[in-house]
């Protein structure tokens, strides 16, 4: 995301134009998406200290967003393989048809795909990935959409329009296909934060036990908690979590033991330990902590935690590295252990491969998406190689 993010009569976002012209003083939009319900993947036990899958299956799909309005884009969503063991990426085409797929997921059975078309006629498309046949587009109700989830019942995606400060609720059938909205709510209070001029919605994903869905709106410095109707796919709001003015939250991930979540707070460049009562939705948000960017310019994009919740890592915008934490007190604290460069510029969004063995970057400004080995015993990581080369990569979705 950034600041003020419009949309424009060419279908450029101010937070698209910022990251592709790479202008230092702004920061730029939305990621792409990680592991299906934004859930932490399972990591295997890693004996030798280095997570890896036993055996080796071989290559494994890759799926890349960008956009591709812009000078340099992509045409589609970009398909490629990674090798589960060195994490060497090769390119396999694109999956043309879909305008502006920044961000991507899966749904839980591992079937189909979905992306947003971040335009200001915002669109959520449903791919069928045995044939790559596209199965059909539905409106998100909203501008700029550059989040999306499926709930993990499979029933229900879930989508966030940046630009309007809203978010969707689209049936999936048994196909895998999206129906017509089921509702749509905007965010009207409370009043937007410093700077801002109006809601923006960035991020909306499920609590670990289903029971609650949870919107980050950066717009509004507040992270909204709904009760999902899964009978006719509607959003109550039972609860709002306010950050402290100008902090400008992004992206919020749970600790596996559900008790915890870890906010990413863009535009003061922070991050914050958050309380969680699964029985009421409620979230609490902790102080602010350090990215590890020190005094420069920087702009956390997204924090992601291991499947054993030992570990969190944090990618910085600006600073172009990944933080890595260490999770302690049973989630309720968070411990800045380094930072890694990312090999790229400007990484905007992060994901594990399924076994949790490999992390993924996509580094917008540089076109690239680099490829970390986990250290299953301490948390290191250590690139796996030459970053590969993706027009404006800002989603990287391994499956």
């Amino acid at each position: 995301m950034d600041r003020g993010a419009r949309v424009s009569r060419g279908g450029w976002s101010r937070r698209r134009l910022v990251g592709a012209l790479a202008v230092a003083a702004l920061p730029a939009s939305a990621a792409c998406g990680s592991t299906p319900a934004d859930e932490a993947p399972e990591r295997s036990p890693g004996g030798s200290g280095q997570a890896s899958p036993e055996p080796s299956p071989g290559p494994r799909p890759l799926h890349l967003g960008t956009y591709t309005s812009v000078d340099g884009g992509g045409t589609g969503i970009g398909l490629a393989t990674y090798d589960p063991a060195t994490g060497r990426v090769t390119g396999a085409g694109t999956l043309t048809g879909v305008g502006d797929p920044s961000y991507l997921a899966v749904h839980p059975d591992g079937r189909t795909l979905y992306a947003v078309s971040e335009r200001e006629d915002g669109a959520v498309t449903a791919v069928r990935l045995s044939d790559r046949k596209i199965l059909g587009s539905r409106s998100t109700g909203g501008a700029g959409p550059c989040h999306l989830s499926v709930h993990p019942s499979g029933r229900w995606l879930l989508s966030a329009n940046y630009t309007s400060g809203s978010v969707a609720v689209h049936p999936i059938d048994a196909s895998g296909a999206l129906g017509e909205r089921t509702d749509l709510v905007t965010h009207s209070t409370p009043a937007p934060g410093p700077g801002q001029e109006g809601p923006h919605a960035h991020q909306i994903v499920t609590s670990p036990d289903g029971r609650h869905v949870l919107a980050v709106d950066l717009g509004t410095d507040t992270v909204y908690t709904y009760r999902l109707d899964q009978r006719r796919g509607t959003l109550r709001e039972v609860s709002q979590a306010r950050t402290r003015p100008g902090a400008g939250p992004r992206h919020l991930t749970f600790h596996p033991g559900g008790r915890h979540a870890y906010l990413a707070n863009e535009v003061d460049d922070t991050v914050a330990v958050c309380a969680y009562d699964p029985a009421t939705g409620r979230l609490t948000v902790g102080e602010a902590q350090s990215t590890g960017a020190g005094e420069g310019t920087n702009y956390p994009a997204q924090i992601l935690v291991t499947a054993d919740g030992s570990y969190a890592y944090l990618a910085n915008r600006g600073h172009n590295s990944l933080a890595r934490y260490a999770v302690e007190t049973d989630g309720a604290r968070l411990r800045l252990l380094d930072t890694v460069p990312v090999a790229g510029d400007f990484p905007r969004q992060i994901a594990f491969s399924p076994d949790g063995a490999l992390l993924f970057t996509a580094n917008q400004r540089s076109g690239t998406v680099s490829v970390f080995r986990v250290n299953a015993d301490n948390g290191e990581l250590r690139l796996a190689g030459e970053p590969f080369t993706s027009p404006v990569a800002v989603c990287a979705l391994p499956l």
